[in-house]
């Protein structure tokens, strides 16, 4: 879109974020690093989960992706020319200890090394997420998320990687989405490691609480200067003029990592759900203690609502084990790539009632944007609904701060196009094209567009 479109479509007047408010762009390593056997990377599931046929578009894996492992000095530079303040980026657990546990891979680590003073260079402050889906194969071997050593062994990685990047960065994300993690992985399958089990799915959930709560005391033990969770939250709306089934959803979704996280328990509703599938032995002494740790930011991911209604007879969507009786309805009005509801008026309901249910957090949009059917032209990328989508988020989020929320920053997912989990490189999130063919970086409009946002502080 061009800035002339933009002016003319926008909610007139300039809009100025507050001081301090931090800018920048996300990524993960599986989606962008590549290099997946190279200087001692062992397998995570998303290897074995991609090279399994069937389970991802067309076969592809995150064995090259977008070659940020050999090229991330260009793609720093290309974060510099955009005035990126902050840098979101995750660790593959794999690549820092290729079992899980025990030896550290000196050469894995070396590469974060090199990135993180890449960064500080150019002015960018880096954000770490510890874990961001790529679980190493042999803790899956052994039981995955879905067995409790994992999360003493999440505790344990946490803290040999603050003990090589400590002395540099400031703050450090433990898990990023476990809701994903845990139900996407263990219950419907869709995502690695493809397991369709709802018990090991509440017993997964848990275990990922678990580890964020004992690799946060083992950070702050370390002097760790900010600690934050990411959650991927959506407000669940009852499209029929009830509110039982928006709440059995929103218990899932949502308070059953919110709660314990921030409140050191989990809802009582959500607890009769856990208990119908596998029982709650699983929760032990102490767990709730551990897993609420202070913490000094929580990451939102937001990306649309969920709509439902009653749907009397209806079994239980895959990834929500305990929503018989409720009926997910279509989105309405117009969607992304994904199929998914634009809707900017969700994130600011989602941050005020945040702010509002847990005031003693403050708050980071650590992943908004949205996959468009981009296509070069020439030079350039002209994704004008990506723009608006952009736009939209932002003055809801802008919103959101005049109503009270404790908003920090927005990091935009995502700074590259990548490799997009089960649908492959055919969803395009980046703000730069990536031609995978030759790995050819092409800043969208979009990334044009951020660029000046950043420079006003604002729209």
């Amino acid at each position: 879109m061009t800035t002339e479109t933009t002016e003319t479509t926008a909610t007139p007047g300039a809009l100025v974020f507050p001081d301090g408010f931090v800018w920048g762009a996300a990524t993960a390593a599986y989606q962008i690093e590549g290099a997946a056997a190279e200087d001692g990377r062992a397998p995570s599931i998303w290897d074995t989960f991609s090279k399994t046929p069937g389970n991802v578009t067309d076969g592809h894996t995150g064995d090259v992706a977008c070659d940020h492992y050999h090229r991330y000095a260009d793609d720093v530079r290309l974060m510099a020319d955009l005035g990126l303040a902050a840098y979101r980026f995750s660790v593959a657990w794999p690549r820092v200890m290729p079992t899980g546990a025990g030896t550290v891979n000196a050469a894995g680590l070396g590469f974060y090394d090199r990135l993180v003073d890449e960064l500080l260079a150019h002015g960018i402050t880096p954000y770490v997420t510890l874990y961001h889906w790529d679980l190493p194969q042999t803790l899956e071997d052994a039981g995955g998320w879905a067995a409790r050593d994992t999360a003493a062994r999440f505790a344990d990685y946490a803290a040999v990687v603050h003990g090589r990047l400590g002395d540099r960065v400031r703050t450090w994300t433990t898990l990023n989405e476990p809701w994903v993690a845990a139900f996407l992985g263990y219950c419907s399958g869709v995502h690695a490691p493809g397991r369709r089990d709802p018990a090991a799915a509440f017993r997964a959930a848990h275990h990922l609480l678990l580890g964020h709560g004992l690799a946060a005391r083992a950070l702050r033990a370390a002097g760790a200067a900010e600690i934050a969770l990411t959650l991927n939250l959506s407000p669940v709306i009852q499209t029929d003029g009830g509110e039982s089934e928006a709440r059995i959803v929103d218990g899932l979704l949502n308070r059953q990592f919110l709660d314990p996280a921030l409140r050191g328990s989990y809802p009582e509703d959500l607890l009769e759900i856990v208990a119908r599938h596998g029982g709650l032995g699983h929760i032990q002494d102490g767990d709730l203690e551990a897993i609420h740790q202070p913490i000094d930011l929580l990451g939102v991911n937001y990306y649309n609502p969920t709509f439902v209604s009653a749907g009397p007879g209806e079994p239980a969507a895959p990834p929500f084990p305990g929503s018989e009786d409720v009926r997910f309805d279509p989105p309405p009005g117009a969607t992304t790539a994904m199929g998914w509801p634009i809707d900017p008026s969700g994130l600011e309901s989602l941050l005020v009632r945040l702010s509002r249910d847990y005031p003693e957090v403050g708050l980071i949009i650590t992943e908004n944007g949205a996959a468009f059917d981009d296509k070069p032209t020439g030079d350039a990328v002209h994704d004008d609904d990506r723009v608006a989508f952009l736009d939209g988020h932002l003055r809801a989020a802008h919103a959101a701060i005049a109503a009270g929320a404790d908003l920090r920053g927005y990091l935009v997912w995502s700074l590259l196009d990548n490799f997009e989990w089960a649908y492959g490189y055919h969803k395009r999130f980046g703000i730069v094209y990536i031609d995978y063919e030759t790995q050819r970086r092409v800043p969208k409009d979009s990334a044009l567009w951020y660029r000046e946002v950043v420079r006003r502080n604002g729209l």
